[in-house]
C-alpha cells in the first residue's frame, strides 16, 4: 500500500449488543456455516447507522483508493446492485426514494449518483460490498469490484482482480475442500435465494478500518486481554442481469462486557480467536 494510512476513529463506533453470536449454533460454528437467507433480512440497519456511514464518508475522503476498487468490467453490475439496493429500501421504513435522492431515516438527502455506485452506496447503508464475477469459463469467481471501508486483517489491493482461492491467503482453514465447496456454493447461488453467515473476532482495538498485508507477520493475544469483539454478518446474493454474486458485510463491534452471560458462557465451551491490532 503506497496510499497513506487513515488516522484511526477518534472514538469508538459500537453496537450495544450481539444479535447473532455464531459460536453457539453448531450449523454456524461449522465452515463454511452458511445458511438461507430470510426474505428481507439482507441489508441491516442498527444503532451504529449514523456512525458508521459517518466513518465511512471519512475514510473515503482521506484515502479512497484504499476503500474502493471497480474494474471496468464490473460497472454493469455496480451499476445492478446500486438499483437492487434503491429497490430494497424503497420497501424500507424510514426510507423516502426518488429518481434523483435518498432521504434517510434522520432526514439526511443523499444524492443518487449513478456513475459512482459504489460510492453512492457508502452513503445509505452500513454494508460493504464485495463484486464477485465469473467470466470467459473461468474456473472461480474473481472480485472485480468492492466498496470495503471495512476490512477484518485483510486489504482490497491485495485481493483485487483475483479469484476466490488467491483470495483466502493466507486463511489457515480454507483448504481445497472447503474452497470446492465454496465455489460450488457461488456457482448454485440463485437470484431471490440468497446466503448468509457469520464470524466473530475479538481485537484489541475499536478501529473498524482494520486492513492487513497477507505476509504481514501476525501476533494474536491472549483472548482475555482483547477489549472489543467484531463479527461479521456475510450475505451472498445473486444479481439477475449481470449475474454477479454481490458478498457483502454487515460489521458489529461491541465491546466485551457488552456480551450476554449465555454468549460469554458459549465461549468458553466454543473458544473463539484473537486478531491483534
Amino acid at each position: 500500500m503506497t496510499e497513506k494510512m487513515p488516522a484511526p476513529a477518534p472514538f469508538p463506533i459500537l453496537q450495544d449488543y450481539l444479535r447473532f453470536a455464531p459460536w453457539m449454533e453448531e450449523k454456524s460454528r461449522r465452515l463454511p456455516g452458511v445458511m438461507p437467507m430470510e426474505p428481507g433480512q439482507w441489508l441491516q440497519q442498527d444503532e451504529a447507522y449514523q456512525g458508521q456511514l459517518a466513518e465511512k464518508a471519512r475514510l473515503i475522503e482521506e484515502c479512497p483508493d484504499l476503500v474502493h476498487a471497480l474494474s471496468d468490467g464490473a460497472r454493469p453490475a455496480a451499476e445492478e446492485l446500486l438499483d437492487h439496493v434503491l429497490a430494497d429500501l424503497s420497501e424500507t421504513d424510514g426510507f423516502t426514494l426518488t429518481d434523483s435522492h435518498a432521504t434517510l431515516p434522520e432526514g439526511t438527502l443523499v444524492a443518487i449518483d449513478r456513475a459512482n455506485p459504489l460510492i453512492t452506496l457508502s452513503k445509505l447503508v452500513q454494508e460493504d460490498f464485495v463484486i464477485m464475477e465469473k467470466r470467459d469459463g473461468a474456473d472461480e469467481h474473481v472480485l472485480s469490484g468492492a466498496l470495503l471501508c471495512f476490512p477484518a486483517s485483510w486489504t482490497l489491493a491485495q485481493k483485487f482482480m483475483k479469484p476466490l482461492v488467491a483470495i483466502h491467503v493466507p486463511v489457515g482453514s480454507y483448504d481445497a475442500d472447503v474452497a470446492k465447496r465454496v465455489q460450488r456454493m457461488f456457482d448454485a447461488i440463485r437470484p431471490g435465494r440468497g446466503l448468509w453467515r457469520a464470524n466473530a473476532l475479538f481485537y484489541e482495538d475499536h478501529a473498524l478500518f482494520h486492513p492487513r498485508l497477507e505476509n504481514a507477520p501476525r501476533d494474536r493475544p491472549e483472548v482475555l486481554e482483547a477489549n472489543y469483539l467484531r463479527s461479521e454478518r456475510q450475505s451472498l446474493v445473486r444479481l439477475s442481469k449481470s449475474n454477479a454474486v454481490i458478498f457483502s458485510i454487515h460489521t458489529t463491534l461491541i465491546r466485551r462486557e457488552d456480551l450476554t452471560e449465555e454468549q460469554r458462557a458459549g465461549l468458553e465451551a466454543h473458544p473463539i480467536e484473537t486478531e491483534n491490532a
